[in-house]
């Protein structure tokens, strides 16, 4: 479904990364791991069409996207839910539901995936007329993914989703997440806990100073050298 081929990225004259290349199969689960400043970030991105690309390409279903800005993106099929969850906080968490609907596939069955995202995410549909800004991080965190389903999306772009959860919030996050691969929706993981990134994924990536060093199944990665050195620490 995403195929990821010599990727490069920079910022200004600094390059981020480095002929990256990946793919997700759909319904499959897929994860980034690597220490902080990998580049983990700046690939999400590069592939939701919100930094540039300098080099390679970035196809979806054989279609290539490289050049597309991120509306054009979503457009293919393609959410993504942004580190630090960035509701907005003043408005609804309904309202904040809807804005995912706009994509032109996703805006006829809103109330069908609204209904879905509710069931998905029970306590959303208890506040769904609260502000957004007054929910606790967890809740917000909900809000976000539940915004990426409602652009009915066919690849999932999820960057860091338990970053400042607690736990009992990220096993509810995450459960979510094994749900939603279910539906047949395509999952590419960026997350800071290792242990947690594993275990919820079919195959993994590991970047280091934005290239590509490992990539296996979950069971093939958590046992490398590779990860328990450069990622863990150990």
């Amino acid at each position: 479904m995403l195929e990821v081929r010599r990727l490069d990225a920079h910022y200004g004259d600094a390059q981020a990364l480095f002929g990256v290349a990946l793919d997700v199969t759909a319904a499959e689960t897929v994860c980034i791991i690597g220490p902080n400043g990998a580049g983990k970030t700046t690939l999400v991105h590069t592939i939701a069409g919100l930094h540039p690309a300098t080099n390679g390409s970035i196809r979806v279903d054989r279609i290539d996207i490289t050049a597309l800005p991120g509306h054009k993106v979503c457009a293919h099929g393609v959410a993504t839910v942004p580190e630090g969850r960035r509701v907005f906080g003043h408005m609804t968490v309904r309202d904040n539901l809807l804005l995912g609907a706009y994509r032109k596939t996703a805006r006829g069955r809103y109330r069908q995936t609204e209904a879905e995202v509710y069931r998905l995410f029970p306590r959303l549909a208890e506040r769904a007329t609260q502000p957004a800004g007054s929910l606790s991080g967890g809740e917000q965190q909900m809000v976000a993914i539940g915004r990426a389903l409602m652009a009915r999306p066919r690849l999932l772009l999820l960057d860091e989703p338990s970053l400042g959860l607690a736990p009992v919030i990220v096993d509810e996050v995450f459960d979510a997440l094994h749900h939603i691969t279910h539906t047949g929706v395509a999952i590419l993981l960026v997350e800071q806990d290792v242990e947690r990134a594993l275990a919820a994924s079919d195959r993994g990536y590991i970047l280091t100073e934005g290239r590509i060093t490992a990539t296996g199944t979950a069971t093939q990665l958590r046992d490398t050298d590779e990860v328990r050195q450069r990622v863990l620490g150990l």
